[in-house]
């Protein structure tokens, strides 16, 4: 009886005494080494590279993703990212990027549209430069571009759009031909529009005004 207690003892004294070699926080094996980036068309690696800097030399085991988002966010072409652990000193960063469908001309002020409807600030970016310019109707445009996709209507041969205060737009095409529409109920116009570009007979108009309801008034 007397050994069995000598001995629990003495495996007692050796467990808190005991020291591990294998230190999460300060092992270099398991120290952030490289970061890899993927998938951005967009921003570029060393951009994103850039905000991450903070990882290098940070334990991989005790990577925290929360960090990551904040630094990432700071990024407005960043719609969401994933992270894969590459032991034992690696991670790769997987990111999808917004996608613009539109350049939103406010005022002196310009901004990029998503096509999930987010604005994005504004910087030259030569992927861009075709995209359409949208004036006012800054908070009526998402829905509206989201109607006319709807019937298929070619929102790449589109070069501006037009916002008026009485509630309605004009699409003006690359080819400058342009679709005045009515406040209400446009999408009827619309598909007018788009039988008549099958028809030789309207090659001549350059514009179409549809404003007047039922009337479709050529110039």
């Amino acid at each position: 009886m007397k050994k069995q207690l000598l001995g629990l003892i003495l495996l007692l004294i050796l467990f808190t005494t005991y020291t591990p070699n294998f230190n999460l926080r300060t092992d270099t094996d398991l120290n952030i080494k490289k970061i890899k980036i993927e998938n951005n068309s967009i921003l570029s690696s060393d951009e994103i590279k850039k905000k991450l800097n903070f990882l290098l030399n940070e334990n991989l085991f005790l990577l925290n993703v929360n960090e990551i988002q904040k630094s990432l966010e700071e990024l407005d072409f960043i719609e969401s990212f994933s992270v894969k652990k590459i032991y034992p000193n690696k991670i790769k960063i997987i990111i999808i990027e917004k996608k613009p469908i539109a350049v939103l001309q406010n005022k002196k002020e310009k901004y990029y549209i998503s096509d999930k409807g987010d604005t994005i600030n504004f910087k030259k970016i030569k992927l861009f430069k075709s995209l359409p310019t949208v004036f006012g109707g800054e908070n009526k445009f998402y829905s509206f571009y989201k109607d006319i996709l709807s019937i298929n209507f070619p929102v790449d041969n589109v070069e501006k759009f037009y916002f008026f205060e009485s509630g309605r737009w004009d699409i003006i095409l690359r080819n400058k031909k342009v679709v005045k529409l009515p406040i209400d109920n446009y999408l009827p116009s619309l598909k007018n529009f788009l039988l008549s570009q099958r028809n030789t007979t309207f090659d001549k108009y350059k514009i179409f005004d549809y404003r007047i309801k039922e009337q479709l008034i050529l110039n």
